[in-house]
């Protein structure tokens, strides 16, 4: 590092390759302690005594203290992926640690150092960079299609009906398969005595908030955007007590007496503004003195104007059969006086997200100007009542029955945890899960036809590889990345990767033999995703060769041990179980079928660990190898004295701050 002091200069640090590697294996080691489903707990204490114990990455790396800032612009990189997929921020850290490792070992080789720079850090550099591009590129062109083809054959592929089912029929187990899922994420987020509690409370929120005619993705959107309001934290309680509750919970007491509701229907209207006109507004002028005729006006006739409109106000919502208000501001005394005298109930200062969710479950359109109170903006309940949940008390509504939603039954989460930093954890853990899922459901968009004929044509001049090749091209077209496609956890995707990648490298080895083509690329991201099953396994290297062996034994046995079924013409399958046959699938389902020899179980290939997502491991790998690339790029860092990033450090310190006493059972 150089330091210049002089007068009207900026300390400046030369970053080498070296400091980028150690920067990153420090977060490294902060958080391989807590990775995988056997990983422990990470816990933290700020100065004030506050601790904090989790298993997220996320939150780990945002309670960090940070002082270098490349060290900041990872933990960014890592924070935004986590937001778009909701998982992925250990596995980030070490597969960066791993892609940085091996770079720096193959950038230092005498053979690939450049002499045309001055130095041989420069020169290292230089590699390095050339080194991350090569790679990044390869996996924007071909990773895609080598997942299709390398791994996708070897999973499953979820059909929204997973979600949504109300009985587990021994006949299709593919019913839980996104229970798997769900309690595979949060077995490593929470832990094993939490994660089918979680998986079911999850499965049964989605099942809830299903919209007809709807893609999967529409409903899950719906409830990561409504997430705030759909749930509702309580402390004191354990985990055990969550469940679900019919209807909404808005987060607010009555303001004024609780309504009757047992011998009437409860109608209720939502206001945004106040009811009773205030005497003045910001850029308003009220004149005093003499108006027509002579009359004289004064602040008291003025009041007794609001008062009077008030009444009518109120006369109109009692003529419309109205006796529950729902506010977004804090109503006026008079406001209060005149709605108990009407038997009115009134809800103040209900939040945006929670009036605009009761708007749309309701059908009624809130209310701009109280003069103008329609039909239209009255909204029939089954019940309005007070709901006591932990310490506080809340508005328990429910609603009626609609023909637009046959199919969604409105309901509220209630998490329960020993305390608010652990209740937090476990809501935290659940917008994960949802968005999770929705990166699984989402659709990558290209197919694997261009590694379908890349294949063929590599199969026609390099005849002598079909031994060790992917299985050929014929089944390829099917083998895309569809939504919802999942894979066995325990390292399953690493090593059908890393072994698809070593395939493709040797297949391109004929036509390219230079330090830095694609067989090298290839053999090089093959051993950085090795890192992460190594990982998995740190405790029993032994059974990381056992799983590797026996998973890439089964590959090359039996090249295709499920297949994606799509809807073809007749609504008619055809599966290949040794030979043909025909089984009838109902129309617009996408489902799994084994595609193995009488004598194979696919339990000797589906581990006992869960599944994951195929298209979060992707994502990540690619978020991983654009940020290798950034990174490598940084060779100075100018120390300022103004601050940059606030926003960025606040967020930080704020999430720090709210994740005070987050313990683990």
């Amino acid at each position: 590092m150089c330091a210049f002091q002089g007068a009207g200069m900026l300390p400046v640090e030369h970053l080498h390759l070296e400091h980028v590697l150690q920067t990153v294996c420090v977060l490294e080691s902060v958080v391989r302690r807590s990775f995988g489903p056997e990983g422990g707990q990470v816990l933290f204490t700020q100065d004030t005594g506050r601790a904090m114990l989790s298993r997220s990455g996320a939150r780990i790396l945002t309670a960090l203290r940070l002082d270098h800032p490349l060290a900041r612009m990872v933990v960014e990189c890592v924070l935004k992926h986590s937001t778009v997929t909701g998982d992925g921020s250990k596995t980030f850290i070490l597969l960066m640690a791993s892609l940085l490792r091996i770079i720096h070992t193959t950038a230092c080789k005498e053979h690939n150092v450049s002499h045309v720079y001055n130095s041989k850090a420069a020169a290292e550099a230089a590699a390095a960079r050339h080194l991350a591009d090569k790679m990044l590129a390869f996996a924007l062109e071909e990773l895609h299609d080598l997942i299709a083809v390398g791994v996708v054959p070897y999973g499953s592929c979820l059909s929204w009906e997973d979600f949504t089912t109300q009985r587990q029929l021994q006949a299709h187990t593919n019913n839980h398969c996104v229970k798997n899922l769900l309690a595979s994420f949060f077995h490593s987020r929470l832990g094993r005595p939490h994660c089918d509690l979680m998986s079911n409370l999850t499965c049964e929120l989605l099942t809830h908030w299903k919209f007809e005619n709807d893609i999967p993705s529409s409903s899950l959107h719906f409830v990561k955007d409504n997430l705030a309001a759909l749930h509702t934290p309580v402390s004191g309680f354990p985990i055990s007590c969550s469940r679900l509750i019919k209807g909404q919970v808005i987060h607010r007491d009555f303001a004024a007496p609780c309504p009757r509701t047992d011998h009437q229907p409860v109608k209720a209207v939502v206001f945004t503004g106040f009811l009773q006109p205030k005497l003045l507004r910001a850029e308003e002028v009220l004149e005093l003195g003499c108006g027509e005729e002579g009359k004289q006006r004064n602040i008291v006739q003025f009041s007794a104007w609001a008062e009077r409109s008030l009444e009518r106000v109120i006369a109109n919502l009692q003529s419309l059969g109205v006796s529950v208000l729902l506010s977004a501001v804090k109503q006026s005394a008079a406001v209060l006086a005149l709605a108990a005298q009407a038997e009115m109930s009134i809800v103040e200062c209900v939040s945006e997200d929670e009036l605009s969710l009761f708007a749309r479950l309701s059908g009624a359109t809130p209310v701009r100007d109280c003069w103008m109170i329609e039909p239209e903006h009255v909204a029939p309940l089954t019940f309005c009542r007070p709901i006591l949940l932990g310490a506080h008390r809340y508005v328990h509504v429910a609603f009626h029955d609609s023909e637009e939603r046959v199919t969604v039954k409105p309901c509220s989460l209630v998490i329960c945890g020993l305390g608010e930093g652990q209740t937090d954890q476990y809501a935290c853990a659940l917008r994960d899960a949802i968005c999770m899922l929705l990166s699984t459901w989402e659709p990558m968009g290209v197919t694997a036809t261009t590694a379908s004929e890349r294949t063929r044509q590599s199969n026609t001049s390099t005849s002598f590889h079909t031994d060790n090749q992917i299985p050929n091209a014929a089944p390829f077209k099917q083998c895309v990345l569809e939504p919802g496609c999942v894979i066995a956890a325990g390292g399953t995707f690493e090593f059908l990767l890393s072994h698809a990648l070593l395939q493709h490298g040797s297949s391109c080895s004929i036509c390219d033999d230079t330090m830095m083509g694609v067989p090298a690329v290839c053999q090089l991201l093959a051993n950085a995703l090795l890192s992460v099953p190594r990982q998995l396994y740190s405790h029993s290297p032994r059974r990381f060769l056992l799983t590797q062996t026996r998973l890439l034994s089964f590959v090359q046995n039996h090249s295709h041990p499920f297949s994606l079924a799509h809807k073809q013409e007749h609504n008619t399958i055809l599966i290949r179980v040794g030979s043909d046959c025909e089984c009838p699938l109902e129309e617009g389902k996408l489902t799994k079928h084994c595609c193995r020899e009488a004598d194979v179980s696919p339990k000797a290939f589906m581990s006992d660990s869960g599944l994951e997502s195929v298209s979060c491991k992707y994502q990540v790998l690619l978020a991983v190898l654009q940020c290798v690339s950034s990174v490598l790029r940084v060779d100075t860092v100018l120390h300022t004295h103004a601050a940059l990033h606030t926003h960025s450090h606040r967020r930080h310190n704020t999430s720090w701050e709210g994740t005070d006493d987050e313990t683990e059972d």
